[in-house]
């Protein structure tokens, strides 16, 4: 894979959860191509933080919230003014997330539905928001970080696995009505990736199990993979950053594992 340079020059990329983890790789990454990236992040000081970094505009956004899409138009430059919001920009990593463990059984309704709210409905509406002026102007980026949870299942992760299967039926569909316009959608499926969140799984698992996190990892977290390894942030990045440029362009539709062999069983 030849490493993407300047390619992305004069594009506008919108990041969701770019304010630590495979978010900031992104967003650093795509920068680093030649993008304006717009940092999205539920912690204002983190989006300042990396916008810092990468030249960017940080935007503080809960996308939970049901109004988060009127602040994001706020700061993108050109985007019109208007009712049904609607964001002037080229690509959009739909990274935000967030994970809960516990039982079928105790697994609370209300953290449930504001997973699927910030998991699925909120790249919905941005992809909705974005998608008249990717068409317009022939061009356009999806990329959605999806997760091995996108592909299979693991127990006590009920929002979780059902988000992601969720989002990768909603990259398909983009990707078949962008297509004639220039527009991809794809995901890309990481298995455990050296973040924040990560870690606090690792936590929330060993609760669940009993059992200490250094096992959780080995017994757990990586009894699947051939590669018993974490996966770097900057290595779900540079996938990213690949499928945004011009030699991704015909690479739509499809989910990417980046999952040390996970899935080949």
């Amino acid at each position: 894979m030849r490493s993407v340079e300047r390619d992305l020059a004069g594009r506008t990329a919108l990041v969701t959860g770019a304010g630590s983890g495979i978010g900031r790789a992104c967003a650093r990454r795509l920068a680093e191509a030649g993008a304006h990236v717009i940092v999205a992040d539920l912690r204002g000081d983190a989006a300042e933080k990396v916008a810092a970094e990468v030249g960017g505009i940080a935007v503080a956004v809960d996308l939970a919230e049901p109004g988060f899409l009127e602040g994001i138009r706020d700061q993108v430059p050109g985007t019109p003014a208007g009712e049904d919001v609607r964001l002037s920009v080229d690509i959009i990593v739909n990274n935000a997330g967030f994970q809960h463990v516990a039982p079928i059984e105790e697994f609370p309704p209300e953290v449930f539905a504001k997973i699927l709210r910030v998991m699925v409905e909120a790249p919905f509406k941005l992809v909705r928001a974005a998608m008249p002026y990717m068409k317009e102007g022939g061009w356009g980026r999806v990329v959605n970080i999806s997760s091995v949870h996108g592909m299979r299942a693991s127990p006590y992760k009920a929002a979780y696995v059902t988000a992601k299967h969720a989002l990768e039926g909603l990259s398909k569909v983009i990707a078949l009505e962008g297509g004639a316009y220039g527009v991809t959608s794809t995901c890309v499926c990481p298995a455990y990736v050296r973040t924040p969140l990560v870690e606090n799984q690792i936590v929330a698992q060993a609760e669940t199990h009993g059992i200490e996190p250094d096992e959780v990892v080995e017994r757990i977290m990586l009894q699947p993979a051939a590669i018993k390894r974490l996966i770097e942030p900057d290595e779900v990045a540079e996938m990213v950053a690949y499928l945004c440029a011009p030699q991704g362009s015909f690479i739509t539709g499809v989910s990417i594992p980046i999952d040390g062999g996970w899935s080949a069983r």
